[in-house]
């Protein structure tokens, strides 16, 4: 389909430079529309977290400009001479009134003394009521050992109304329905969300004899959320109509907001969404993103209220309005676009015009040619009147027809002459066909030879390519990531052994393609470590099978052999016994001196399955080229080529086996290997001495 689609600029001239001309316009200028799209939408979306994060901190400041301010007060008035006069032993109506004329003149919505048992004496809303367990708020208990304190706390229905009912009556808000909230089967929430303060009060001794408990309740407090969101957002903050909110939750609920519902209706009583609450309550982080707000989606900035026990119990949030900004970056964008795309047509009239002035002389002289092919020889492409390349070639085009016309009248003489002389030479050449067909045959035997170590070596070659960029790539992986490429230190490890393993592969294919410029080579290999690297790789395979590994090393030398190919032989191993158990089994792998004598001339490695084992019948042949039990799946080389690699280096594979019970294969290498020369292969072809063990 696509060599279709190329068929004519293949053919023409004309289309290859409309493709030239077009090209940049028809695939540049969308591929520069989406990188200017993506890196404006990332661009953009970094803008507005950046905003919403300064804004979150500077709602974040005030409010605890707030709080320190309200405990300020409290321990103003606490360590006041007028308090000390008028408690513990002043007159009860002057204290009282004193406690009324100073929650006039503060910002708390409540405002009373307590004794040292926690129960309230005086309160400046008159009735003084008993509350248990007073001194369980952390800022109380506090107090109470003379340290003052301010903090969040969530106080109940039953004490708010036990301060003042007014507190209960202003803290109840009733729950309105929100798209995408948690599911809540309340209707209302009743407790209130307190800015609670608390300070010591100190006789002339310096003694605490009581505390001074005051607090803000936050829950209907517009006032708090107006000026949040007139510091935040002042006039002129949002552009392109943008409008900036602030609210303050208890739990999930807006108990203080200037989110509109309506028109004139504050979102009083709605809830968060369940993906904000879960992130910033259920996890205690804080959310800067774009976020559903009761109508329409804001940029939002969420963080967690914690009380003084450590408990997340409401969220401080503030947000500005999306819609006009992305509608503003749309409209952008489209303009944008609009003239790439103005442009980009213009260019391509403009380039189309001065393309058709170069290629009409190349069409002309393409009409010539046609037409001297039909047998008019006297055709020609005549003067251009161009100074150009191209006039030059039409010019040089007539004058190399003209002497093709000179040549074919001699041509012709030519070949006249030749066919008596062919006629005369074909009884000489007869007598010598013979010996040239048997001459043939022999030379298409040597290059059929000669073509299949060509083939051979140019593949090995394709294949280095790969492998140098796998290799690179790796390098430039691990430089990157540096230390925090350790957790995969090993796979990257084996993958750099497993390129140099395809490495020697082609340097042995190499070798078959010109066997005198290559020679194999050892090296001095520690079994354990190649046992490990070959359980890493086969780790896939045995987690499928379920397959338990135990591993038991008691070899004490290194053997002399090619890495990789041990490597190969085990894995070959290992994956036979696995299928071997398809049920699942226990595979164990072994290592042991080889011993002649009393002297330690090599390694035996033991690979051993708890499988169905190998028929008597079979077991004489599995080391034979092409010979499997797996009916469809194999082709029979595994072993065969496995017993090949390790006689290569002296050594052999040896296989024992009960029907039933299971087989275990013992590979035995030698800690220096023995070569002899032979005329079988290109190299070296090994042989093996057998041992006591």
């Amino acid at each position: 389909m696509f060599k279709r689609w190329l068929a004519p600029l293949r053919r023409s001239v004309r289309a290859q430079l409309l493709a030239l001309v077009l090209a940049p316009l028809l695939i540049g200028v969308p591929i520069l529309l989406a990188l200017v799209w993506t890196w404006g939408n990332e661009a953009y979306q970094r803008l507005l977290i950046s905003k919403i994060r300064a804004d979150l901190v500077i709602a974040h400041e005030y409010f605890d400009r707030v709080k320190d301010g309200i405990g300020q007060e409290l321990r103003g008035v606490a360590g006041s001479h007028r308090l000390a006069l008028a408690y513990p032993d002043g007159d009860p109506v002057a204290l009282q009134q004193l406690l009324k004329q100073t929650l006039q003149s503060t910002r708390v919505d409540f405002l009373q003394v307590l004794d040292m048992t926690g129960q309230p004496v005086a309160s400046a809303r008159g009735q003084v009521r008993a509350l248990p367990d007073r001194e369980r708020w952390p800022v109380v208990a506090e107090a109470m050992k003379g340290t003052p304190g301010t903090g969040i706390e969530l106080f109940g229905p039953n004490e708010l109304a036990a301060i003042d009912p007014a507190l209960a009556v202003r803290a109840h808000t009733r729950l309105v329905s929100t798209p995408a909230a948690r599911p809540d089967d309340r209707t209302s929430e009743e407790r209130g969300l307190m800015i609670h303060s608390a300070a010591p009060i100190r006789n002339l001794a310096g003694e605490v004899i009581g505390v001074l408990e005051g607090g803000v309740l936050l829950n209907g407090n517009l006032d708090m959320v107006d000026n949040i969101n007139a510091i935040v957002y002042r006039e002129g903050s949002l552009p392109l109509g943008s409008q900036g909110t602030a609210t303050l939750f208890l739990g999930d609920t807006r108990v203080a907001t200037n989110v509109k519902l309506f028109e004139n209706q504050r979102a009083l009583g709605t809830r968060v969404s369940e993906v904000v609450y879960d992130y910033v309550i259920g996890q205690g982080k804080i959310w800067h993103d774009t976020a559903f707000v009761v109508n329409d989606f804001y940029v939002s900035g969420y963080e967690p209220f914690v009380d003084g026990s450590g408990n997340k119990v409401g969220m401080l949030y503030v947000g500005f309005l999306e819609a006009p900004l992305r509608a503003a970056k749309q409209t952008a964008m489209g303009v944008l676009f609009g003239l790439f795309v103005i442009i980009s047509l213009l260019g391509a009239v403009v380039s189309l015009r001065w393309a058709r002035a170069i290629f009409r002389p190349v069409e002309q002289m393409n009409r010539v040619i046609h037409e001297v092919e039909q047998g008019h020889s006297a055709a020609r492409v005549g003067d251009l009147k161009r100074e150009d390349e191209l006039g030059r070639v039409a010019h040089e085009f007539d004058h190399l027809l003209d002497s093709l016309a000179t040549k074919r009248e001699q041509l012709q003489q030519w070949a006249d002459e030749l066919d008596r002389k062919v006629a005369e030479r074909t009884a000489e050449l007869a007598d010598a066909n013979e010996t040239l067909r048997r001459a043939q045959q022999q030379l298409v035997v040597s290059e059929k030879l000669a073509a299949v170590g060509e083939l051979t070596a140019g593949v090995a070659h394709e294949i280095n390519n790969p492998v140098a960029v796998i290799q690179g790539n790796l390098d430039v992986l691990a430089d990157i990531l540096g230390p925090q490429a350790d957790p995969v230190r090993e796979e990257i490890r084996l993958i750099h052994q497993q390129v140099d393993r395809i490495r020697q592969i082609v340097t042995k294919l190499l070798q078959f393609a010109r066997p005198g410029e290559f020679a194999g080579y050892t090296e001095q290999v520690d079994v354990p470590s190649v046992i490990a690297d070959c359980l890493v790789l086969s780790r896939h395979t045995l987690d499928k099978r379920q397959v338990k590994v135990e591993v038991v090393h008691a070899a004490t030398r290194k053997v002399e052999i090619n890495r990789s190919e041990l490597q190969q032989v085990l894995i070959n191993l290992i994956v036979n016994a696995v299928q071997a158990m398809a049920e699942g089994g226990r595979l164990t792998l072994s290592s042991e001196d080889w011993l002649d004598g009393e002297r330690v001339i090599g390694v035996r490695i033991g690979v051993k399955d708890t499988g169905a084992g190998i028929e008597d019948a079979d077991l004489n042949r599995i080391f034979d080229a092409f010979f499997t039990t797996k009916q469809g799946s194999g082709t029979g080389l595994g072993l065969s080529i496995s017993q090949t690699l390790v006689q290569r280096y002296g050594g052999r594979i040896t296989a024992d086996s009960t029907p039933g019970e299971g087989t275990i294969f013992h590979v035995w290498l030698l800690c220096d290997a023995v070569y002899e020369e032979g005329p079988s292969a290109p190299g070296f072809k090994a042989r093996w001495r057998f041992g006591s063990n």
